[in-house]
């Protein structure tokens, strides 16, 4: 468990009065991994030539990849202490105009897989071997353009292209009998899927996605909890976007301790 980036999570959270503590919660172990293990990127060149695209469609659960860029040397610590400040850059939901290592400003859910899938088909005309990774939620799996986007994406055969899918049963509330793993087999994804909260079972999935510019794309749908770690906030409710009082954010401290 990455408790030290859930800790400051919270903090980022009450301190701009701004993000989705939940929903943060349930999706940053996969960024880690991501940024630690797998993606290829240069610091010092964000938009380096040869890098691997990371595209967070899922834009509300943006303080999770802060914490993580800021961990990995691409956002400074007075960069999260002005989220959510006029004078800041960094917002309740990723601005790619504004920090240069974001590759999409995400939030409008739908959004963002399909802009993944613009960059995939772009890279395949280029004949460049960058990878394309794009993280969507379970309950953005209903907006009607990312299954417009799967489809174009397996009929153009984007094998640099692989989805993760933060399965933590938003979606649920809705559609109780949502099958999302026969749903993504039947666009004609090759299919995984796995514990999100699991290190090894995120890098295991990773590696197994054989990333090429012509093959059939991939998809890792990664079961997860809202709000994982605190028990407090796991589920679905009052937590989604709530500021915790002063007693409550001292319960989730030392829940993360």
């Amino acid at each position: 468990m990455n408790n030290d980036l859930r800790k400051k999570i919270v903090q980022i959270v009450l301190q701009g009065r701004g993000g989705h503590i939940p929903s943060a919660f349930s999706i940053v172990d996969i960024i880690e991994v991501l940024y630690n293990d797998n993606l290829k990127y240069d610091l010092k060149n964000p938009n380096w030539a040869e890098r691997d695209y990371f595209i967070l469609s899922k834009g509300h659960g943006c303080v999770a990849l802060y914490v993580v860029l800021n961990k990995h040397g691409f956002l400074t610590e007075d960069d999260l202490k002005k989220f959510c400040r006029p004078e800041g850059t960094l917002g309740e939901h990723p601005d790619c105009t504004k920090v240069a290592c974001i590759e999409a400003s995400t939030g409008s859910l739908g959004h963002g897989f399909p802009f993944a899938v613009g960059i995939a088909l772009g890279l395949v005309i280029r004949k460049q071997n960058n990878r394309v990774i794009v993280l969507v939620g379970d309950g953005e799996c209903h907006e009607g353009t990312v299954w417009e986007a799967a489809n174009v994406a397996n009929n153009l055969q984007l094998g640099n292209l692989c989805v993760i899918v933060d399965w933590n049963g938003s979606a649920a509330q809705l559609m109780p009998r949502d099958d999302l793993p026969a749903k993504w087999k039947s666009f004609g994804w090759e299919t995984a899927v796995i514990d999100g909260h699991s290190e090894d079972e995120i890098k295991r999935a990773l590696k197994d996605v054989k990333f090429s510019l012509k093959g059939i794309p991939h998809v890792i749908i990664a079961k997860t909890v809202k709000g994982k770690g605190v028990s407090m906030l796991e589920g679905h409710g009052q937590w989604h976007h709530r500021f915790p009082s002063e007693e409550e954010y001292k319960i989730i401290m030392d829940s993360l301790a």
